[in-house]
């Protein structure tokens, strides 16, 4: 192969010089300007967190990896007591909402699943309630306020006779100084002496 030889060849390493630092300044402005819009996110983020919250605000999650696992226990623990606030406060649509995050993270946390159900008891929606108390029943069978959650869902269905099965297992399950005890006591009394209807459940229901 012929190699053609140019007039300008001996011009040639002062012009590929220009070029590599042409091109080691364009590189350089790239990162520094990549690095502003990346740092975007951040002080936005940082902005946010200065001024108040709402409840609503602190709940969205963003996808983990499973590296992870230490702080999606932190958020779990976080958005737990959250919900316990909320349901103390007496906010169940909070806490509903607070306890929805924790089951996406830690869909078989039965604890979560018996405040799911105590928050649908606050909204008297029993038939839910009465869901997320069995699926904490199968997820641990000695979560004993599921059984107290169950038999208060079960008797404001109309099914008496699992309402007190359902106190019965609480009561016997439950340490002397549990603190639905009591209320538990009574209500299974009230029950038994109430009337009932032909099928065996409570007149009214």
């Amino acid at each position: 192969m012929q190699i053609t030889h140019s007039p300008d060849a001996a011009e040639q390493p002062r012009h590929r010089h220009d070029v590599r630092s042409r091109a080691l300044v364009i590189t350089l402005l790239t990162t520094i300007a990549l690095g502003g819009l990346l740092a975007l996110p951040a002080q936005r983020e940082d902005r946010q967190s200065a001024k108040p919250l709402a409840f609503a605000d602190i709940l969205p999650l963003k996808a983990r990896s499973p590296a992870s696992d230490a702080a999606t226990l932190q958020e779990v623990r976080a958005r737990f007591e959250q919900g316990v606030a909320m349901l103390h406060m007496r906010q169940y649509e909070y806490a509903l909402t607070a306890f929805h995050q924790v089951l996406a993270l830690a869909p078989e946390l039965p604890e979560a699943h018996v405040n799911m159900g105590f928050a649908l008891v606050g909204l008297e929606q029993w038939k839910h309630a009465r869901d997320f108390f069995e699926s904490a029943i199968n997820l641990r069978r000695d979560q004993v306020n599921a059984y107290y959650g169950l038999a208060i869902s079960l008797e404001a269905l109309g099914d008496r006779p699992g309402a007190m099965g359902a106190m019965q297992t609480y009561l016997h399950r439950a340490a002397p100084d549990d603190a639905f005890r009591e209320r538990a006591e009574s209500a299974l009394w009230e029950w038994r002496a109430g009337p009932r209807d032909a099928s065996g459940t409570a007149d009214g229901h």
